[in-house]
């Protein structure tokens, strides 16, 4: 009976002690690695302000900071960081982030012995700082970011990210942006939550329970919009050549955003039973949905449902994903798995880039030694296409066969320091406005043949001549 008794109170004694643990600040014990499971007896501490809660964060100096990007960018918390970092003269403060939306404060001049940004995707609020020096770029595949915390190469100090108002059971969503966002988190020793009303409730992987933030902040503000412009002629007519004839009824596409994404969506609406595996989506997507041409009723997997991992759109599209069962949302691991992606039927890639040479080298993410984007997603597309298990896949690049001063993008050579994304050997099909050059099993003299044939008219003579000096030979079909 007394070893019954001593054993009643030791229980005890741990369940209390345990449940002590819980809330306190996570650690190894008391962490539960599952973003989408609570945590018992514990709940963030809720701050007034974003100044506030930065304060509460305890930013250092040599801090690394995760920042979630796309239209989920917690702009609100970015501004009390570098106001912050800034009163208190942090030093060599790094914030390491996918795309991000917004003004990019830290990213000034000014701001430089304070912070430096560190990209796996440049957009243009960084850009200038990383080919000043006053930023950094990490070249890497898409569905490889979240192996930079799972392998703990990358272990923030403090993430930033902004969610969905919790529900009656404390569960938020990431929204717009899965991406990265999970493996960020599961590795940060602080979590800090911009809650924000105008944040889109999805589901899938975007499903987080606020247990597991240490400070949360109420400040609604809607998400950065970006309208869809109207297509210009050239991109017309590459949408078409794409939609009519290298789409067929029941692929499967991804497609990220911009101008030629969306000018191919606009070509689609007589096709039926298409379906989303992609990256990311935008507004054409939504009006296609309406029209019943996507349903994705021809997926093996995920069967009728779009699969995102990221978003940027207008606020229509914001809207449309909003408590929408049909959308799942996927940590970007999974969604850009080359062999996740080769299983989708009819798998058809569609992206752009800025030059390519006459053999099938696709450069996009540089001009010259000028670094502009990255890699994102591309080669996980154009290989998993390229795998496709029903070998139906389209690997497709896009682009317009000149720049808007003239100059063709179609090159004898690549600039010099231009970075190669997607080698010649992965390249099937490059559209621009004067055609389709299908690539796949040709020689280096009949790729240069069939890309010259979908060149601008004012430049095919001149790449006729460099071809002959590059390759020895004349360009042949």
């Amino acid at each position: 009976m007394a070893a019954l008794k001593r054993m009643t109170s030791l229980t005890k004694a741990l369940s209390t002690s345990w449940s002590y643990r819980l809330q306190m600040p996570k650690t190894y014990f008391t962490y539960v690695n599952e973003p989408a499971m609570p945590i018992p007896n514990r709940e963030p501490h809720w701050v007034q302000t974003a100044d506030e809660a930065i304060e509460q964060a305890k930013l250092k100096s040599d801090n690394v900071i995760f920042v979630q990007g796309a239209a989920a960018t917690p702009v609100e918390l970015l501004r009390a960081l570098t106001d912050y970092g800034v009163k208190t003269d942090v030093r060599n403060v790094r914030l390491f982030h996918m795309h991000l939306e917004g003004e990019a404060p830290f990213a000034k001049k000014e701001n430089a012995k304070h912070f430096k940004s560190i990209s796996t995707f440049i957009g243009g609020n960084v850009r200038a700082a990383v080919n000043d020096g006053r930023a950094d770029a990490i070249p890497i595949f898409l569905h490889e970011i979240p192996r930079l915390f799972n392998n703990r190469i990358v272990v923030p100090d403090i993430a930033l990210i902004q969610v969905s108002e919790p529900d009656e059971k404390g569960y938020c969503s990431l929204g717009t942006s899965v991406d990265c966002v999970r493996s960020a988190i599961i590795n940060s020793k602080i979590i800090v939550a911009q809650v924000n009303k105008h944040m889109p409730r999805t589901f899938g992987d975007a499903v987080v329970h606020s247990s597991h933030f240490d400070i949360a902040v109420r400040h609604h503000s809607p998400l950065p919009a970006h309208a869809v412009k109207p297509s210009s002629d050239v991109e017309r007519r590459i949408g078409e050549n794409i939609a009519n004839n290298l789409v067929d009824n029941g692929a499967t596409l991804q497609l990220g955003i911009g101008s030629i994404p969306d000018a191919v969506l606009a070509s689609l609406d007589g096709h039926k039973d298409l379906g989303i595996h992609s990256e990311m989506f935008s507004d054409g997507v939504v009006d296609l949905v309406n029209k019943g041409c996507i349903t994705n009723n021809k997926k093996k997997m995920h069967r009728g449902r779009i699969v995102g991992s990221f978003c940027v759109g207008s606020q229509k599209l914001y809207d449309f994903m909003h408590n929408n069962p049909f959308i799942e949302m996927l940590v970007v691991d999974y969604v850009n798995d080359p062999r996740i992606i080769a299983k989708q039927p009819k798998m058809t890639a569609i992206n752009s880039c800025i030059e390519v040479d006459i053999t099938g080298q696709v450069s996009s993410d540089s001009i010259g030694t000028r670094m502009y984007s990255g890699f994102g997603g591309q080669v996980d597309f154009i290989t998993g296409a390229a795998m496709g298990e029903d070998n139906l896949g389209k690997p497709i690049i896009a682009l317009p066969s000149t720049t808007t001063k003239g100059v063709s993008k179609i090159s004898p050579v690549l600039k010099s320091g231009a970075g190669v994304v997607t080698s010649r050997a992965l390249v099937r099909y490059i559209v621009t406005e004067q055609g389709i050059a299908s690539l796949f099993g040709k020689s280096l003299a009949q790729r240069a043949y069939a890309l010259i044939q979908i060149a601008h008219p004012d430049h095919r003579e001149e790449l006729e001549k460099a071809a002959f000096e590059r390759l020895k030979t004349m360009p042949e079909p």
